[in-house]
């Protein structure tokens, strides 16, 4: 209850038997926070803050008459806030009334100032900034409290997580899926230097992404405060670009700089702020600072020359296959429009699993470790590969004694490693355009390649079902898992997969439908990465089903994100593989032929687990449990884990 007199606010704070006489206590008065003292049959109250360095007066004592700070000791009058003889720092006192329905406080209504915090999240949202994920703390409040302006507006989404990684993979992930920067937020210290394995994910994969981090006060930065880190240093090597905001009058700007630099690298980009700079004035009048203007069209085009190179080889090629990467994620129906052009083969690597659906006449599925003989099959046969947006990782494995015909917007990529014979630098889309009009619109007659890529299907889909029925006495075998989830996942879910034996299962058995996409972390291939990345995918993806897939070792590592779905109603499904160890590491042991060892986990009911966070849970053992318990996780409104206990020797 409040009410207004003059310009004071009387707010009720607490019942009139709050606390025994002789004790304090911390209230709020309003947003104040108040050491509410009952001392000798009455109760007074006093600013929580000690004048000191700010401790907390209510988590104080009373001794002596006095109130005693509990951080370094300093005493104060109950009664008025007036230090000992002697002494020169005065609690500041607030009136206090004691009322029949309990005692009130009257404060002075807390102004907020405009700050250099809100002055820059005015930029980030003009730029297009839409989520942040993070964690509050002591050495970020200014910029948590420009978030919530920038939120109240409806401006801004503001996650709350539980660890700071997972805000960072979550960033990514959003980052991956729309091709738009992200913010990951945290403190000073550790709550930033948690940010960088996901901030290296995204340097990685090329994702934009933005870091924004509290920093300690500059009058104490240097000779070792409490969290104080060179955060510049940390960030140094994983960041495209990051600056120390310092003032107002540059603010505005580095701020457009830091989203400018993600945007058009493609990358992680870092912005550090003091704790007392966040709270500083802002400008009253903003320099223009736009976006239109200052990123251009990535739609860039080949020379004509190298487009006439690539024309003549697929003209002369027998057979033809594409093969698209991360690069041509945003542009699958150009990558399908050049296939069908071509009757060619259209093969993914990992990282683009779902950028031709597998139901595709002409898809072969992924290529490489975690990929399917279709694939590795069909770019044998081909003499000529179109290569959109891959960098020939060698876990991809793909040819190089083809005749070759690379196409991305990065130079660096083009023959980074070996010559190829027709490098085109160029926007995917805008080239694949280029060369389908160069080929006239004439279409192939290579009629016998659908047919032979649907006969390799078939060899391929009746060694899965094998597979897929094979004993259950020691667990669930993967390709039953992902025969049932190709079948029963929609047609526009998002799969968010972590590192391990679960992901080269998925790669090598779940078949992709159109619309379907997937994000993982490809090449820092960093382990507990899904249920985080699902996380920033129901972001970026509001709406659609959304699926983690993981282990138990990778799930483990965030599990306690889980509880970040509830709070949020995110409707993730997690489709968890419990082996009870790092299997893939117990594989990589025994081929090498050492003893498996230090590999086991000790795990909980992760069903059990997931009830007592709020969300729902089942357990299965058994193969023919599989496809029920599928059903009923999809059926969830909420976020949920089916955890299938799987035979660790069975991929």
């Amino acid at each position: 209850m409040t009410e207004k007199q003059d310009n004071l606010v009387w707010h009720r704070v607490a019942d009139v038997d709050v606390i025994p006489d002789g004790r304090v206590t911390t209230v709020t008065a309003g947003v104040k926070a108040i050491c509410l003292a009952h001392f000798e049959g009455q109760y007074y109250a006093l600013d929580n803050h000690c004048p000191h360095q700010g401790g907390p007066l209510g988590e104080g004592q009373i001794e002596d008459g006095c109130v005693i700070c509990p951080w370094h000791g300093y005493e104060y009058s109950p009664i008025d806030g007036s230090p000992p003889e002697g002494y020169g720092d005065y609690a500041t006192s607030y009136p206090l009334e004691v009322r029949d329905d309990g005692i009130y406080v009257a404060v002075e209504p807390v102004k907020h100032e405009y700050t250099i915090s809100h002055q820059m999240m005015e930029v980030a949202v003009e730029w297009g900034l839409t989520h942040v994920f993070g964690m509050v703390g002591h050495s970020n409040l200014g910029l948590a409290e420009a978030f919530r302006t920038q939120e109240r507006k409806g401006n801004l989404t503001y996650i709350g997580i539980r660890h700071e990684g997972a805000a960072a993979f979550a960033a990514g992930a959003y980052a991956k899926l729309t091709g738009n920067p992200a913010a990951c937020f945290g403190i000073a210290g550790p709550g930033s230097t948690n940010l960088l394995t996901g901030c290296w994910d995204a340097h990685v994969d090329r994702a934009p992404l933005l870091a924004l981090c509290g920093q300690v006060n500059t009058q104490v930065l240097g000779p070792g405060a409490f969290q104080e880190i060179d955060l510049a240093a940390a960030f140094d090597a994983v960041s495209l670009w990051g600056q120390t905001v310092l003032n107002a009058q540059n603010a505005s700007e580095l701020m457009a700089l830091a989203l400018k630099h993600a945007i058009v690298e493609q990358g992680p980009t870092h912005l550090i702020f003091p704790d007392e700079v966040q709270q500083k004035p802002g400008m009253k009048e903003l320099p223009q600072t736009p976006k239109r203007g200052r990123v251009s069209t990535t739609a860039i085009t080949p020379p004509r020359e190298q487009i006439d190179e690539a024309i003549a080889l697929l003209k002369d090629a027998k057979i033809v296959s594409i093969i698209a990467g991360h690069g041509a994620r945003f542009h699958r129906d150009k990558v399908i429009q050049l296939g069908e052009t071509l009757n060619a083969p259209m093969i993914t690597t990992f990282k683009a699993k779902g950028v031709v659906p597998d139901t595709h006449p002409l898809a072969c599925g992924v290529l490489g470790r975690s990929g399917t003989p279709v694939a590795s099959r069909m770019m044998g046969r081909a003499d000529v590969l179109v290569v959109l947006g891959a960098s020939f990782s060698n876990h991809t494995g793909i040819s190089t004694n083809k005749k070759l015909i690379q196409v991305d917007y990065d130079r660096m990529t083009l023959g980074k490693f070996h010559a190829v014979d027709v490098p085109l630098w160029g926007d995917i889309g805008t080239t694949v355009d280029i060369l389908c009009e160069a080929l006239g619109g004439e279409t192939w007659a290579r009629d016998f390649i659908a047919d032979e890529i649907a006969g390799r299907w078939d060899r391929w889909r009746k060694e899965k079902d094998l597979r897929a029925q094979e004993d259950d006495a020691n667990g669930v075998n993967a390709a039953i898992i992902f025969k049932h989830l190709s079948d029963l996942a929609p047609e526009n879910a998002v799969f968010a997969v972590d590192v391990g034996n679960n992901t080269y299962s998925f790669g090598r058995y779940f078949e992709t439908k159109p619309g379907q996409e997937v994000v993982m972390s490809g090449y820092l291939g960093s382990i507990g990465y899904a249920f985080p990345a699902a996380m920033g995918a129901w972001a970026a993806r509001p709406g659609q089903p959304i699926f983690a897939v993981a282990g138990d070792g990778g799930f483990g590592q965030y599990a306690m994100e889980f509880t970040t779905a509830v709070k949020y109603d995110m409707p993730i499904k997690l489709v968890l593989l419990n082996n009870g160890q790092l299997a893939k590491i117990s594989k990589e042991q025994r081929d090498i032929e050492l003893e498996v060892w230090q590999t086991s986990l000790v795990n909980p009911n992760f069903a059990d687990f997931a009830q007592s966070c709020g969300g729902w849970g089942k357990q299965i053992r058994r193969n023919d449990a599989v496809r029920d318990g599928l059903q009923e996780l999809i059926a969830q409104p909420g976020p949920g884990i089916l955890e299938i206990i799987q035979d660790p020797l069975k991929l």
